[in-house]
C-alpha cells in the first residue's frame, strides 16, 4: 500500500507554534470533549492522566480556572497489528481533544463562582465528560459538605437547564413572531420549542427529548448545553474499582434512562499507572490490581464513540497512520482530512478491509484474492477501513 505525503514534519520546521497549531486546525478533524463535575470530584487529576499534562490539582474548589485543553492519543490495538505487518518509519495514532473545565456550583447560571466562563466552555465542545465522585475520603474536600453523586449529577443539570431555558425561551420569541407568515414549518418549529421549553422546564435534559428529524433540525440550530451527548465517570477509591459500591449501580441505572454510557474508574490508581516509567510495570501494576487496562484507555474509546466519529487507516513503509473521520463520511470527505486536494480532485479510492489486510498479510496477496475494492464518490467508509486515494489538482 503506497503511502501518502505528511507535511508535518516540514511544515512544523517553516512555522511558529501558533501557525502550526493553526494548520492543524485546518488540516485535521479535532473534536472536543468537555470533563466537567463539581470541584474536587476528580477531573483535574483524570485529566493529567488522560493527557499526560500537568493540571494544577489541589483541594480545594476552582482551583481549575482557565480550562486546560490536552490532545489525546485513542488506543487502537489494530494500529499495532499493522505496524507488525507493514513495519513503517512511524505509527501515528488518531485523537481526540479533551478539555479540563472549571468546577462548577449551584447558581453557575446566573454567574456565581466562575459560571460564565464554565458555560461559555463547554458550550464550545460537542461532547461532555461527567465526573462523578463515588468515594469517601475525609481529606478531600467536598463543596456540598457530603458524598453523593446522584445529587452532584442534578445541581450540574440544573443550572445548564436554566441556561438552556434562556436560550429556548429566546427562540420561542422569535419562533413565535415568524408563525405569521403561516408556513407550515415556521408553526411546527414554534411548537417544537414550545414543547422542548416545558421539557426542560419539568427538569429533564434536551438530548432526552423525543424529536423527528425535523425538529431535531431545530433544535440543533440553539446549540443547547444539555443536548450534548455525555459519559458519566464513576471516580471511585480502589476498593470500587474491584468489587463496586452501591452509588455505582445508581449511577448505572440513571444512565440507563438517559440512553447514556457509564464508566468506573478511579482516578488516583490512573494517575499512580500514568507515573510508572516502563509497559511492563504499568502492566504488572494492572496485573495486581486484576485490571487488564487503564481505565482511561476505555474511556477514551468510549469518548471517540461518545462524538460519533470512527477511525480509517493509510498504510505505508513511511508511515501507518489512524485518520479520525465522522460516521456516515464518504470517501471524498475521508480524503480531505489528509489534505483538501485530495478531496477537491478525488477520482477513487482503493480500499482495503481490516480483517482482509490481516488475514492475507500483504497487498498482492490480497489483489490476488481479490480483496482490493475500487470506490467512487458515493462510497461510505466503514471504520477500520485502509484506503489508498487517487486524485489529480
Amino acid at each position: 500500500m503506497l503511502g501518502f505525503f505528511i507535511f508535518n514534519t516540514l511544515i512544523k520546521t517553516r512555522f511558529s507554534n501558533k501557525q502550526f497549531k493553526r494548520y492543524l486546525c485546518t488540516n485535521y478533524f479535532l473534536m472536543k470533549c468537555g470533563i466537567v463535575g463539581l470541584p474536587n470530584v476528580g477531573k483535574s487529576t483524570l485529566f493529567n492522566c488522560l493527557s499526560n499534562a500537568k493540571a494544577q490539582s489541589a483541594n480545594y474548589p476552582f482551583c481549575t480556572i482557565e480550562p486546560n485543553v490536552g490532545t489525546v492519543s485513542v488506543p487502537d490495538q489494530r494500529l499495532f497489528e499493522l505496524e507488525k505487518l507493514v513495519k513503517p518509519e512511524r505509527v501515528l495514532p488518531a485523537v481526540v481533544e479533551i478539555v479540563d473545565i472549571a468546577g462548577l456550583v449551584k447558581g453557575a447560571s446566573k454567574g456565581e463562582g466562575l459560571g460564565n466562563q464554565f458555560l461559555a466552555n463547554i458550550r464550545e465542545c460537542e461532547a461532555i465528560i461527567h465526573v462523578l465522585r463515588c468515594f469517601e475520603n475525609d481529606n478531600i474536600t467536598h463543596v456540598e459538605g457530603t458524598v453523593d453523586p446522584l445529587r452532584d449529577k442534578d445541581i450540574i443539570d440544573i443550572e445548564l437547564q436554566l441556561k438552556d431555558l434562556e436560550a429556548v425561551t429566546k427562540a420561542v420569541d422569535k419562533a413565535k413572531k415568524l408563525t405569521k407568515s403561516g408556513k407550515r414549518d415556521d408553526v411546527l418549529a414554534y411548537e417544537t420549542l414550545v414543547k422542548l421549553s416545558e421539557f426542560i422546564e419539568s427538569g429533564r435534559n434536551a438530548r432526552e427529548f423525543p424529536a423527528d428529524d425535523f425538529q431535531t433540525g431545530i433544535i440543533s440550530e440553539i446549540q443547547l448545553l444539555t443536548n450534548k451527548p455525555v459519559l458519566y465517570v464513576c471516580n471511585v477509591d480502589e476498593n470500587s474499582v474491584k468489587n463496586g459500591n452501591p452509588w455505582i449501580e445508581k449511577i448505572e441505572a440513571m444512565a440507563k434512562s438517559e440512553n447514556a454510557e457509564t464508566i468506573v474508574l478511579a482516578a488516583q490508581i490512573e494517575a499512580d499507572i500514568n507515573e510508572l516509567e516502563t509497559f511492563e510495570e504499568r502492566q504488572i501494576f494492572l496485573e495486581e490490581l486484576g485490571l487488564e487496562e487503564p481505565g482511561v484507555n476505555r474511556l477514551i474509546r468510549t469518548a471517540y464513540t461518545l462524538l460519533d466519529l470512527q477511525t480509517y487507516f493509510t498504510a505505508g513503509v513511511k508511515e501507518v497512520r489512524a485518520w479520525t473521520i465522522g460516521k456516515g463520511w464518504t470517501a471524498p470527505q475521508a480524503a480531505g482530512v489528509i489534505h483538501t486536494d485530495f478531496e477537491k480532485g478525488f477520482i477513487r479510492a482503493e480500499v482495503i478491509k481490516y480483517n482482509d489486510y490481516i488475514q492475507y498479510g500483504t497487498e498482492a496477496k490480497i489483489k490476488e484474492a481479490g480483496k482490493l475494492g475500487v470506490e467512487g464518490k458515493e462510497y461510505i467508509v466503514q471504520d477500520g477501513d485502509i484506503m489508498h486515494f487517487r486524485f489529480n489538482v
